[in-house]
């Protein structure tokens, strides 16, 4: 029986290593692989194709699984999330990339912790107060004017400057939108917790995330339409390796990804899950060095140092309570101590009020 255990033990280990390397490295990926496809699909194409493929596999998935598919709010709710997240962001961060290097558009995307702290009203009292989040916002804004400023400065065709700035400004935009989503998400979830007269069962969170693909890709579709797109859009001269593309971004990032991501919330430390903040531009920008011809200048490796710094402080008060963290520091403690139990972490304490930068799902 020990060895059993001892192997389940391992086999537990092994997964949630997996997990975490699916996180921290797929969706640090997409990013690059949303500029690959940019080659031959039009950006609201590509973002059609992407979430009605992805919300059609995960909505049979849930009905295979006998999730309930549908509640009136929940469904309501997870439409007005969607829009906001996955199609307001993302068609940000796609729309963006025809201009912008994909590791740019990571580093401003790992910036959003910024409007967590200015838009979470309930939290002002808190954040203002503390030193390392104050700290951590005025070095989010000084990573974010030194990328604005180098795309100014930049000697080139002006017009070509203008749409980097609106590209810029655009990716400002998506991750407001970003932030307001989740915090409706946040404090609707809550305000439902605790209304005692809601009787209406709610939906499996997997069910959500595909309705808020399914608005994703409507949302995606009518403009791709109305703004003439698809209509000279020709699958046929569609590069081989940029199908590919639009398969790594159905398969790897919006499903694999985003399952990897609900699972180990579910068995580890939301704040330590949230570190794929800090890995996912860092993966975007190596790959946007050696894979594209963008240049990754030093002003570029520097913003992303201080947009990551920034975010580590604005998370300050949320790592430092971390039961990870505790036990790594109580760690020489408990060696001393022969009676003293062994440090175990609650898989049931999936915080939800953590201000990293969002993925790309």
């Amino acid at each position: 029986m020990q060895n059993n255990a001892t192997l389940k033990k391992s086999n537990h280990s092994a997964m949630v290593i997996a997990a975490y390397a699916v996180v921290y490295i797929v969706w640090g990926s997409t990013f690059f692989f949303i500029e690959k496809a940019l080659h031959s699909f039009p950006p609201f194409v590509l973002g059609s194709l992407r979430f009605i493929s992805a919300s059609v596999i995960l909505l049979t998935y849930c009905k295979m699984k006998g999730y309930k598919l549908f509640s009136k709010k929940a469904v309501f709710d997870a439409l007005l999330v969607g829009f906001l997240l996955l199609f307001i962001d993302m068609g940000a961060v796609i729309w963006a990339e025809q201009y912008i290097s994909s590791g740019i558009v990571a580093i401003m995307s790992a910036a959003a912790a910024i409007w967590f702290v200015l838009l979470d009203r309930s939290k002002w009292k808190e954040n203002f107060t503390s030193v390392p989040t104050v700290a951590g916002l005025f070095l989010g804004f000084l990573g974010v004017v030194m990328l604005f400023g180098e795309q100014l400065v930049m000697a080139d065709d002006p017009s070509k400057r203008t749409l980097r700035i609106l590209a810029m400004v655009a990716m400002i935009v998506g991750s407001i939108a970003w932030t307001a989503g989740s915090l409706y998400s946040k404090y609707s979830a809550k305000k439902e917790k605790n209304d005692d007269t809601s009787k209406e069962e709610d939906l499996h969170v997997m069910v959500k995330t595909s309705w808020q693909m399914v608005i994703a890709g409507v949302m995606f579709t009518l403009v791709a339409l109305t703004n003439g797109e698809y209509a000279n859009f020709d699958y046929t001269t569609v590069a081989t390796k940029d199908w590919w593309a639009l398969v790594y971004l159905i398969g790897f990032g919006s499903i694999l990804a985003f399952s990897s991501y609900i699972w180990l919330l579910q068995v580890r430390p939301a704040t330590e899950v949230s570190t794929y903040a800090y890995v996912n531009p860092i993966v975007a920008v190596i790959l946007t060095y050696f894979f594209t011809a963008h240049v990754v200048t030093s002003l570029q490796i520097s913003g992303l140092v201080i947009v990551l710094v920034s975010v580590l402080l604005m998370n300050w008060n949320l790592y430092k309570n971390n039961k990870t963290v505790m036990a790594v520091r109580n760690k020489g403690f408990r060696k001393k101590s022969i009676i003293a139990p062994k440090e175990s972490i609650n898989i049931k304490d999936i915080e939800t009020d953590k201000r990293s930068s969002k993925a790309v799902i």
